[in-house]
């Protein structure tokens, strides 16, 4: 069926201090050895604060990989060992000031399959109470409210190139247009 592949080595090229870079050796399934790279990155939480209005809280930051200002929903980095909930309350907290009383699950995205062991754990956020934001040093945002539909739009515009941007407001929309549909 040739659906495995077994490592056979681990080379560690490069330790940072959010990403570890490897070129493994893999051995597929009709016994051919292969070169595999792969970045290992710890994960990350991501989510939609929707507002009572209907709007989404979101950040505009600079993307240095990009070298532009990208917006997107909230986010940051899991540590090891961390809870996504937990990590995910904590930044809402630290890019917004919100904090919520009801938190939904949208799932995990895998932004890219071919060679990054990132898991993104997206979340709902409704029921905000806003109070300061306080971004980790060095980050700079700029939050902004959007109507969630607006979002969608810009989303199937290609105005919000983001992946787990994209996949959480349309998920989120789904939800919501789904359940005043009921």
């Amino acid at each position: 069926m040739y659906l495995n592949e077994t490592t056979i080595e681990k080379n560690t090229v490069f330790e940072g201090r959010i990403v570890t870079v490897r070129s493994d050796k893999a051995r597929l399934d009709d016994g051919t050895v292969v070169g595999r790279e792969l970045v290992i990155h710890p994960g990350g939480v991501s989510v939609v604060p929707l507002t009572d209005e209907g709007e989404v809280i979101m950040v505009r930051q600079f993307r240095y990989a990009f070298m532009c200002p990208l917006l997107e929903i909230p986010a940051g980095k899991l540590e090891p060992g961390e809870d996504p909930e937990k990590a995910v309350l904590r930044e809402l907290s630290e890019e917004t000031g919100a904090a919520c009383r009801e938190l939904i699950s949208l799932g995990v995205c895998y932004p890219s399959v071919a060679y990054l062991t990132e898991k993104i754990h997206l979340y709902l956020a409704r029921g905000l109470d806003f109070g300061t934001a306080h971004p980790d040093e060095g980050e700079f945002l700029d939050v902004e409210r959007i109507p969630l539909e607006k979002a969608v739009d810009m989303v199937l515009n290609g105005e919000i190139p983001d992946a787990k941007t994209q996949i959480a407001l349309l998920k989120t929309w789904h939800l919501v247009t789904e359940k005043a549909a009921r």
